[in-house]
């Protein structure tokens, strides 16, 4: 053999072993892309999937089991939270099934601004699941309501935030758990404030409305003794024209009250205003009121005689029934006849 060729044989393994390198090289640089893509399709796959806005459970529920449960969660402050338990998605349910129900569409308008600041609250503490799903409740209440964009704006930076620092940290199991029932102590404890506030708020309202009402009663009492008096003094006149001698001039024609008698003839019945909070709540019920007509034919006194209502409601019922019978007018009566009538309050 030739010196050449014993080179030759010799460089052989050489050559074989440095192709061999640079190929394992070349398939180490072509795993770092190839690696690099599947983490980005693993990190889309992570994304939460949108979830529907109402629960499918409470989408299942029928009209009148979703009008009990959301006046229920209402009165019980479960205004927005807990998911699937609020009274935001009850009443979402029943305008869905009902589209012209106005309580619901009223129980909402006064619900939105609560939904958009715990949205809020939510952002700042960068509870994302909680803000995705207040802002899926604002949407298909209102989709045209003006903080959407600001919130899903505000939501699409924050996630991206998140994302970006998930990629350069990633948090141990022992962490993650940490955070997540930190948030949800927070989030217990601002909606327990939140509350808290409307219920002060409630007893603000109720204590005005109790002075309204007292102011009312003294208003009423004030009236009546005035109606008392005129028609005292109007008796009075009549016992001293009675006394005077008769008059040789021609007897004039009877008054107009005196040809009326005791019969109430209704001029105007106008209606009572259902109370707000009760045709929210789905509430109905009677009122029967006893009440005095004058003889101008108007409505001098009046007062609640019974009341078939639900408890919570019953001031309101009354107030509204006394309120509208006050308004009636009848023809005039020789004297003041006292009658009695329920008035119904149905939706």
């Amino acid at each position: 053999m030739s010196a050449s060729n014993k080179r030759h044989q010799r460089l052989v393994p050489v050559a074989l072993t440095m192709a061999v390198a640079v190929a394992l090289a070349g398939c180490k640089k072509d795993e770092a892309p190839q690696a690099a893509q599947q983490a980005g399709a693993a990190a889309s796959a992570q994304a939460p999937a949108a979830e529907p806005a109402v629960a499918a459970a409470v989408s299942a529920m029928g009209v009148d089991e979703l009008r009990e449960a959301a006046s229920k969660a209402y009165n019980e402050n479960r205004l927005y939270a807990p998911a699937g338990k609020n009274a935001m998605e009850y009443y979402l349910a029943l305008r869905d099934k009902q589209p012209g129900n106005a309580s619901a569409a009223s129980a909402l308008n006064d619900l939105l601004p609560m939904a958009v600041i715990a949205a809020d609250q939510a952002l700042a503490r960068e509870d994302l699941e909680e803000v995705r799903r207040l802002v899926a409740l604002i949407g298909k209440a209102d989709p045209n309501h003006p903080a959407l964009p600001r919130l899903k704006a505000s939501l699409a930076s924050a996630e991206a935030a998140a994302k970006k620092r998930a990629e350069t940290q990633a948090l141990n199991a022992e962490e993650e758990a940490k955070r997540k029932a930190e948030l949800a102590k927070q989030r217990e404890e601002e909606q327990r404030k939140l509350q808290e506030q409307q219920r002060q708020q409630q007893a603000i309202a109720e204590q005005q409305r109790q002075q309204q009402a007292a102011a009312e009663a003294e208003a009423e009492r004030l009236r009546q003794q005035q109606a008392a008096a005129a028609e005292a003094e109007r008796q009075r006149q009549q016992q001293a024209a009675a006394q005077q001698p008769p008059s040789p001039a021609p007897a004039p024609a009877a008054p107009r009250q005196t040809a009326a008698g005791t019969e109430l003839r209704p001029i105007s019945l106008p209606g009572p205003k259902y109370p707000a909070a009760a045709q929210r709540a789905g509430a109905t019920g009677t009122v029967q009121v006893e009440y005095t007509v004058g003889t101008d034919g108007s409505v001098i006194s009046a007062r609640v005689v019974s009341a078939d209502v639900p408890r919570q409601f019953q001031r309101d019922f009354e107030r509204e029934a006394l309120a509208a019978v006050k308004r009636w007018r009848f023809q005039p009566v020789s004297q003041a006849v006292t009658s009695r009538r329920t008035i119904a309050f149905e939706q």
